[in-house]
């Protein structure tokens, strides 16, 4: 058994602290219990991110920019058509990167 959270309470997490925060989150695709989540980070002003966890270069797990060059949505409605384990959060506040690293990554 892993000792990481399953990917739903982290999905939990990160939709409470931001909504606790002032922001607004929601579940764009429910994925399993040990799926991968890809957050869409959306902050006034700026382009939205496509974030995920994946491994660093010194084999640590961090937060990976995902974003295609275009069409966010298409994307990750993609995706997820081929990985059906994947979640899908939406956040939008100030700092989303922040909340998204401080939640889903555990190491």
């Amino acid at each position: 058994m892993s000792g990481r959270l399953p990917t739903g309470m982290m999905a939990t997490a990160l939709l409470r602290r931001v909504n606790d925060s002032g922001g607004s989150g929601m579940v764009l695709a429910k994925g399993t219990s040990d799926g991968t989540i890809l957050v869409v980070a959306i902050e006034r002003g700026e382009p939205p991110k496509l974030l995920e966890r994946g491994p660093g270069p010194d084999g640590r797990t961090i937060l990976i920019d995902s974003t295609p060059a275009e069409d966010i949505d298409g994307y990750w409605r993609r995706r997820r058509a081929r990985d059906p384990d994947l979640w899908v959060i939406e956040v939008d506040i100030a700092g989303a990167e922040r909340f998204a690293a401080e939640t889903i990554l555990d190491d």
